[in-house]
This record gives C-alpha cells, structure tokens and sequence, in this order.
C-alpha cells in the first residue's frame, strides 16, 4: 500500500491536477502554437461543416418545387434511366440512381457524359425538373477539400483534423482544472478570463463530440495517404487493388454497342437487404456495362449490402453477414463525422455542436491576442486580420448564396468566386478600419445578407404556402440574420456611449 493511502483521511488528488507545472506550460504553449498555426483553417473547415451537416435540407431548399416521392418502383426507376440517358446522348460512362428516403424525398439521376446532366424524376420516372445543387455542393466541397485541387485539399483537411484533434488533447492536459471547473464561469470581469473560461466550458461539454468529428475528420481526409502508403507497401504501388479489397470489381471492358441496361431482372433477383440507397452504372449502353445496388439500414451506420451484375447476370453480392468489423466501422466514418443519421434530431445537435467547436477556433485566438494586450504586447495589426478572417466568412458564405438563388443554373466556379472575393475584401479592409469596427460591420453585413435572403427565396417559392422544410430554412435564416443584426446594433450603440462618456467615466 502507497503511503498516502496508507494516511487515513488523505485524499488523492485527481490524475490531471497531479501534473507536473513545467510539463502544463509546455504543453499550453504547443495547444498555443497549434492553435495559432491552423485556427483559419480550422475555423473554415468547422464553420462549413456545420452547415455540411444540412447538406439534404439545403438540397430541398434549392429545389423547392420538386416532386415529393416516398418510394419507387423498378419500372419508374428504369424510366428516369432510359429519359435521363437519352436527355444526356452520346458518350454516357456512368449514371448514378439516388434512392428516395426520408432526407431525400426525390428520385435522383445523375448522368455522366459528354455533357453532364443531374435531374429530379417524380414517382413515374419521369425527369420533371434539372437538379439545383449548386449550394449544397459549394458548402459540402469547401468541408471536404476547401475547393483547392481535390487531392491536396483533401489531405489539408485531414492534417486540419489531426491538428484540431491534437489541440483538444493538449487543451486538457494543459488546463488540470478543466474537469473539475466544467461549470465555473466568470462573467462580467476581465474579457481575456471571460473568454477564457468560456472557451475552455465549451471544450469540455461538447468534448466526446469533438473527438469523434476530429478524428473521423483526420481518418477520411488521410485515408488517400493511407492507401498509397499501403499500395507501395503491398502492391508495388497499385492502389487499385487495396480498393478492390472493400470495393465491387468493375466488369472486364467491352465498349461493343449495346442497348441499356435492363434493371427490372436485376431488382428480381435482389435479396431482402433493407433500402436501396444507390444504383450506380458503369458504361450503360456499351456490352461490358454493369449494375451496382448499394443498400442501407436506417438503423446502420454503415452500408449494409452491395449487390453487382453486368449482362450475364449477379457477380458481386456482398451481404450484411459478410462484412467484416474493420469495414462496418470504415463504412461509419462518413455519416458519423456529418451527423447524416437517425433523422432530424441528431442533425440539430451536430449543428449546435458544430458552431460550439467552431467557437473554439474563433474564441481561441481572441484569448492569445487578449492576454498579448495584457502583457503589453499588443497585436493590432493581427487583431484586424483576424476580425476579418472570423466575419469574412459568414458575409462570403451568405453572398455565395444570394448567388446560387441569382443564378440557379450556374456552376461552381461563381460560387467559388464570390465567396473567395468577399473573403478577400475583408481581408483588404484590415488595413484601414479597427478590429471592433470590421466585427461590427461584418456581422451587420452577414446579417442583412442572411435576412435578404431568407425574404428572397420566401418570396419566390410560397412563403408558408411552400413546403414545410423549406419555409424553416427561411425562418432559420432569417432569425440568424436578425440575430447577428440585433448583436451588431447592439456594438455600436455601446461603442458610441465610450466615445460620448464624460472624462473620468468609462
């Protein structure tokens, strides 16, 4: 027995209060300077996860009037084929078949061709309306790889993670009293404790949560490393062959003329296995076409089955039963980092959640540049930048909006455009006004962006006429437009009572 067990009375400290000090500073001065080296990053990457985490309701925000279908039958399903192949002619390499579910209430079919078409198919098949997904995909391209070219975003975003993971680590290591203050705040004193206390609060009630996002984040932005790294060590390079470990095999190549594919034997054959969730097709109208039906149980995280034919007949079947763990748990990343299971509910926590880390890149910076103040070190110039970089985003994310509802049709490349120039203006504006005032006037900015645009897209699609989905998404932008309004009104009205107060007053 240790002898401070043997002392009766003597309680043993907590593990994380038992720390050395040298070890504490060490450690908070690496949770600083990961902090500091990634917080834009961070900031943007968790900001535009936050609303990822919507990515199906954005979708039936931008297609207001699309047709709601609960389920469809093989016959209508082969009907959008057929009308989506022939809207699409010459040169088709793949179609992709999105199911109806209850996030999704469309049948969807995208066409990849010489000229790419992606449409909205009622519950006979027919293709009633082009697929508006240009905000939705902005939103989910600038999570997964920060529209920067795929592979390097993708890997930026990964060692992001791996940061942000590393940072919430360090953070508790760094603070030995951050558990047992989960709910001590101090409110109404020094800024810098304020903030402090806050952002170390939020750090540990949303910690679980921060976890899982962080490192699913770092595991599928790294995975493309983690194959090649594989390939070479297994393969001799050929990282085909570790996807053909988890992955249906394509059919051997036969680009011979052939007429389309025909689902309806193939839906006969199919066992039991839950929802179809996707049908993709690989080269429909050439011989060696092929058919692959992905299933999912609502229940699952993961895909529970995957079913593949080509002409001859089924060549692939993949059943729940044989999945192994390594893959079920694979299979999770996805969903479990966006939050794209078990309905609304978890959705609106993940979006709270979200904002909550999102803080902590923002409230995080704010606190080293107050206690650069206290030490009488200040930092204007990065105070500026950093206001801008905090406000510029909702303001560009808000205008690349407005553009998408301006522009339906138009591509990702506008979006990508004003949302980078917006981003870019209020870095500019860093040179000439104060901190206080580019917060002030961001989120004056982003809130009548958000209010515009809420009463733009109400106006032209129903109002509370329209679906009911849609007219939340108005309300909620609206309320958060109002939100940030009412906070920049409230700023400058105190900004204006210090420069009025009498000599002697604060």
């Amino acid at each position: 027995m240790s002898g401070a067990a043997a002392i009766p009375g003597k309680k043993r400290k907590p593990l994380l209060s038992r720390i050395p000090t040298g070890f504490v500073q060490a450690v908070l001065k690496g949770h600083s300077g990961l902090g500091i080296a990634f917080a834009a990053v961070i900031y943007i990457v968790c900001l535009s996860g936050t609303l990822a985490v919507f990515y199906d309701e954005f979708l039936r925000w931008e297609n207001p009037d699309a047709p709601r279908v609960e389920a469809v039958s093989p016959e209508a399903v082969q009907t959008a084929l057929e009308q989506a192949v022939q809207q699409a002619g010459e040169g088709v390499e793949h179609v992709y078949l999105t199911m109806p579910d209850k996030d999704r209430p469309y049948l969807r079919v995208s066409v990849d061709a010489a000229q790419e078409s992606d449409w909205i198919a009622d519950g006979a098949g027919d293709l009633v309306a082009p697929m508006r997904d240009a905000w939705s995909e902005f939103i989910l391209g600038l999570h997964i790889y920060l529209h920067l070219p795929a592979t390097w975003g993708i890997f930026v975003v990964g060692m992001t993670g791996v940061a942000l993971l590393s940072s919430l680590i360090s953070g508790i290591l760094a603070h030995p009293r951050i558990l047992r203050d989960a709910f001590h705040l101090r409110i109404g004193g020094s800024q810098r404790l304020q903030e402090a206390d806050l952002h170390n609060r939020i750090g540990v009630w949303g910690l679980p949560f921060h976890i899982v996002i962080s490192l699913t984040g770092a595991f599928l932005g790294l995975v493309t490393v983690t194959v090649g790294v594989l390939g070479l060590v297994m393969f001799d390079g050929d990282t085909d062959r570790i996807y053909d470990l988890f992955l249906a095999q394509e059919p051997a190549e036969n680009p011979a003329p052939a007429p389309l594919l025909d689902l309806a034997p193939m839906f006969a054959q199919l066992p039991d296995a839950g929802r179809i969730d996707r049908i993709t097709l690989e080269h429909p109208t050439e011989q060696g076409g092929a058919a692959l039906f992905d299933f999912r149980n609502d229940a699952a995280l993961a895909e529970t089955a995957s079913y593949a034919f080509d002409r001859g007949g089924l060549y692939y079947a993949k059943g729940a039963e044989d999945f192994t763990f390594g893959e079920t748990v694979l299979g999770s990343m996805g969903p479990l980092h966006f939050g794209w299971f078990s309905g609304g509910v978890i959705k609106i926590a993940y979006g709270i959640l979200g904002l909550g880390v999102t803080y902590l890149a923002v409230g995080g910076i704010k606190i080293w540049l107050a206690r650069r103040r206290d030490k009488g070190r200040p930092a204007p110039g990065w105070e500026r930048v950093w206001a801008a970089v905090v406000w510029g985003q909702p303001l560009g994310l808000a205008a690349a909006a407005l553009a998408a509802l301006a522009a339906p049709a138009a591509g990702q490349g506008l979006l990508i455009g004003v949302w980078g120039g917006v981003a870019l203006a209020a870095l500019a504006l860093a040179a000439a006004l104060p901190a206080a005032a580019i917060g002030r006037w961001g989120k004056m900015l982003s809130g009548a962006a958000l209010i515009v645009l809420g009463l733009w897209h109400a106006a032209g699609h129903g109002g509370l006429a329209g679906p009911a989905l849609v007219w939340i998404v108005d309300l909620a932008l609206l309320a958060a437009g109002a939100l940030l309004c009412g906070l920049a009104l409230g700023g400058m009205r105190s900004a204006r009572q210090r420069t009025v107060a009498p000599q002697g007053h604060p």
